[in-house]
């Protein structure tokens, strides 16, 4: 927060007893590049050890996007390249997803708006979500030759049922009602109320503790509506429960219902190799013992994304060219050589120092 590029791309405030971190990228829906990742960790830092403030609120500026990931252009750029840049990206960003799971005081993120990817990892792992009418959640990853990544496979594996790997493998976006029903989100606020939220949290004491911030928040919360996916929850279970990507596609064939073949056109446009990758990082995310457990695994997966010609191939199709075709390599899932799925897990060195 020294320099003028982090001043202009997180702002930083104390407000009575609050903390707040604004991400500030609203033309590129707050993406975050590694100096944000670097300014909203020390924030954190200096807000846990000041004991004037109660709680810290983490919110994105402009109305369409609290954070859509990271910025993977820059990560494209670099790894190809050849520079450290993207590993050491990963590295910050999952230590801070860490942090937030683990922060010692409240932690009140506003998922108002876009929130995907690393937005998920800023967000999710706190202890009070909060999304509006306007939150639109998702892991795309598969779709850009990627996987679900800042622990996402430990978010997702412990969602009701299989909605996890519905999410992870489809890349859909759901809303406000669908983040609560999976999990991810605890409550529904309307986004004009937001900065009532914000100056009703800065007016707690400065020893307040996460139930009286629990109960600002259910002060303010709204009904989300109904969720669509608790809705389809019964197909999604049947069909995306099995452990291999060719089990699942055969079940989904077989659904003779209108939202299994929308489900089967859109893991055909997905990255085969991701679609395999993503599958067995969120079975083994299952049976993990905790987040630094996943988060270790998929660090050791993004040293080998960075060899993997689908990732290069996502994001051009995806952002450079925009032409949203990318021809990925093997086409199919059933051509994917398993020895090339082996490699993804091999452990990063060193491994992260959580």
């Amino acid at each position: 927060m020294r320099d003028e590029t982090q001043q202009r791309e997180v702002i930083v405030e104390r407000r009575a007893s609050a903390g707040i971190i604004r991400l500030n990228r609203p033309r590129a829906l707050n993406s975050l590049t590694l100096e944000m990742v670097r300014a909203v960790a020390a924030a954190l830092d200096d807000f846990a050890a000041d004991a004037t403030i109660a709680a810290v609120v983490v919110s994105g500026e402009g109305e369409r996007g609290f954070c859509a990931g990271g910025d993977i252009r820059a990560l494209h750029e670099s790894g190809r390249a050849g520079t450290d840049l993207a590993m050491t990206f990963w590295r910050e960003e999952f230590r801070l997803n860490y942090r937030i799971a683990t922060y010692p005081k409240p932690y009140v993120a506003l998922m108002d708006g876009i929130t995907m990817g690393g937005g998920v990892g800023l967000s999710s792992h706190g202890r009070h979500r909060v999304v509006t009418e306007r939150t639109r959640l998702a892991m795309p990853e598969t779709g850009i030759g990627y996987f679900p990544d800042v622990g996402a496979t430990w978010l997702l594996s412990r969602t009701p049922g299989e909605v996890g790997t519905w999410m992870g493998l489809t890349g859909l976006t759901i809303d406000a009602a669908d983040v609560i029903y999976a999990g991810l989100a605890d409550h529904h606020i309307a986004s004009f109320r937001l900065p009532d939220l914000v100056d009703t949290l800065a007016e707690l004491p400065r020893n307040a503790a996460s139930r009286d911030v629990e109960a600002v928040l259910k002060n303010l919360s709204s009904d989300p509506g109904t969720s669509a996916v608790k809705s389809n929850r019964d197909l999604i279970e049947h069909s995306f429960h099995f452990g291999a990507v060719e089990e699942i596609i055969h079940a989904l064939e077989n659904e003779p219902d209108d939202f299994a073949a929308e489900m089967l056109r859109i893991l055909h446009t997905r990255s085969p190799t991701s679609l395999k990758l993503a599958l067995r990082l969120l079975r083994l995310g299952r049976q993990s013992r905790n987040l630094a457990e996943c988060l270790n695994r998929e660090l050791g997966a993004c040293v080998q994304i960075l060899k993997s010609p689908d990732f290069y191939e996502g994001i051009r199709a995806a952002i450079i060219d925009k032409d949203r075709n990318p021809r990925w390599i093997p086409a199919t899932v059933e051509t994917v050589d398993q020895a090339v799925i082996d490699a993804f897990f091999r452990p990063a060195e060193p491994p992260l120092a959580l």
